[in-house]
């Protein structure tokens, strides 16, 4: 899309991100909406990080992603170390932005789908926000159909999108599965912006527990959710990790590289 300049992109840890703050995400998504144009924006974590090595249709999506936010303080933490220009007010993810992004809503009366979740979350999550935001017109399906291109449930949630003609695409499928999907259907969605938010409607809708929000800028919010899904989140947080050895080192290599002799 060209709405506007495109931000600072970097590379850290074998993956690309752009140097914006959730006001520059939202103010990036009012452009493109305005505009009438269509638009990816996602995000990159030290989980998305350790898939992209490893299933190459992500890194496609990553490569055509309009916006990719910065989801971790730790990555900004290492950016900042090799010198990059980052900083914690970068750190942007659904949680960071949310109440902004639907007041955002309200005021322009924008039409936002939400596809993922649970059967019944995203209703319940859905007429919270609805309740808070009366401006807001908002339209849910549950991520849990065949996604199979071609297949009868896809082509109906793909249906259900273009009949709403929503001007914001939430989906909500977990990482990579969210990604993916966008991928594959995203010539047949429409023109609008999709944005890639996880479990966004389950906190909304109160089945999955929110991290308090200071722990997000003071970079544990990790351990947070470690502490309250231990068996699901362990891999992912104390283990995965270590298979971005090889990306920082070449970060290092980098980043001496550009160093003033």
């Amino acid at each position: 899309m060209t709405c506007a300049a495109k931000p600072t992109r970097v590379r850290l840890l074998g993956g690309e991100v752009d140097l914006v703050t959730p006001d520059d995400v939202l103010g990036f998504v009012d452009r493109a909406v305005s505009a009438g144009q269509t638009a990816i924006i996602a995000n990159h974590n030290a989980h998305s990080l350790f898939l992209v090595g490893r299933v190459p249709e992500l890194a496609r999506f990553f490569a055509a992603a309009d916006l990719v936010q910065i989801d971790s303080v730790p990555l900004i933490a290492w950016g900042r170390l090799l010198g990059l220009p980052l900083s914690r007010a970068m750190r942007s993810t659904y949680l960071d932005w949310r109440e902004a992004f639907w007041r955002l809503a309200d005021a322009r009366g924008w039409r936002v789908f939400y596809l993922g979740g649970a059967a019944g979350v995203a209703e319940i999550a859905a007429a919270r926000i609805m309740a808070r935001h009366a401006n807001v017109r908002l339209a849910t399906r549950h991520g849990f159909f065949d996604r199979t291109p071609g297949s009868a449930e896809n082509l109906a949630a793909l249906e259900a999108i273009r009949a709403f003609d929503p001007h914001v695409l939430m989906v909500g499928m977990g990482m990579p599965a969210q990604e993916l999907w966008t991928l594959a259907n995203r010539r047949a969605l429409g023109r609008q912006v999709v944005m890639t938010v996880g479990a966004a409607f389950d906190y909304e809708a109160g089945v999955q527990p929110t991290p308090p929000r200071w722990t997000g800028p003071a970079g544990v919010e990790w351990l947070a959710r470690l502490v309250t899904q231990p068996r699901r989140l362990a891999w992912r947080y104390l283990i995965e990790p270590w298979a971005l050895l090889g990306p920082a080192l070449q970060d290092i290599g980098r980043a001496v590289s550009r160093a003033p002799r």
